[in-house]
């Protein structure tokens, strides 16, 4: 094998993740996988497609070795196969951002409308929680919230969020997070609780970017009660 050929060959390959990148669908089930691990059913659910469409988008992702699956019964659970296919999404969304300005259009017009105040980064966070001045709230849905959360943080889907809006603190100011950071659910949590006169704001990003900087996770289903 010459050099040409060895560049070729490795090029190739290297154009194989990007193929299978190539799909806003397939971009989609990864952030969502980076949640925790899911089977297809619910997977498609929650990427508002047919299990049939969801799951020839995840064969594609498999066969660039981005997600690794395990069967139990009759389901088939996915996962990302490591924390490099995490930054992988994640990188992608900033050079997408920082190159496009089609993407930066969508987020000035549905996030930035939607943030009376800047989000608050995760130094900010941390820095707060230690003052005992914040709550945070995962507005996910439950099983995302028991593969993985941030410590301490209450557990309201955001379709349960209007029954539990009388139940939340109203001394202190509410952070609300969900998949990352352009993910709706915080943003649409942060509506109702201010309609509701809570202070609150969202996390600048979600909980895969929060793992991907090695901070503590917690995991299980305890609720808010």
């Amino acid at each position: 094998m010459d050099g040409r050929e060895a560049k070729d060959r490795l090029y190739e390959q290297f154009a194989r993740t990007a193929k299978a990148l190539a799909h806003p669908t397939r971009v989609e089930l990864l952030e969502l996988i980076a949640q925790g691990e899911v089977t297809v059913e619910v997977l498609a659910e929650r990427a508002s497609i047919s299990v049939t469409k969801a799951s020839a988008h995840l064969q594609v992702l498999r066969r660039a070795h981005l997600v690794e699956t395990r069967r139990e019964g009759t389901y088939v659970f996915y996962r990302l196969a490591s924390d490099d296919v995490a930054r992988l999404v994640s990188t992608l969304r900033d050079v997408s951002r920082s190159r496009l300005i089609e993407v930066e259009h969508v987020v000035r017009d549905y996030f930035g409308a939607r943030d009376v105040l800047e989000p608050i980064t995760r130094d900010e966070l941390i820095a707060r929680r230690a003052h005992g001045d914040v709550v945070v709230l995962d507005v996910r849905p439950a099983d995302e919230y028991a593969a993985g959360h941030i410590p301490g943080a209450l557990s309201i889907p955001l379709e349960e969020l209007d029954a539990q809006l009388g139940r939340l603190p109203r001394d202190v100011t509410i952070v609300a997070y969900c998949r990352g950071p352009y993910c709706v659910l915080a943003p649409l949590a942060i509506e109702k609780l201010r309609a509701a006169g809570l202070d609150s704001r969202r996390l600048a990003d979600g909980l895969p970017e929060w793992r991907l900087a090695a901070l503590p996770l917690s995991y299980g289903e305890e609720r808010h009660q």
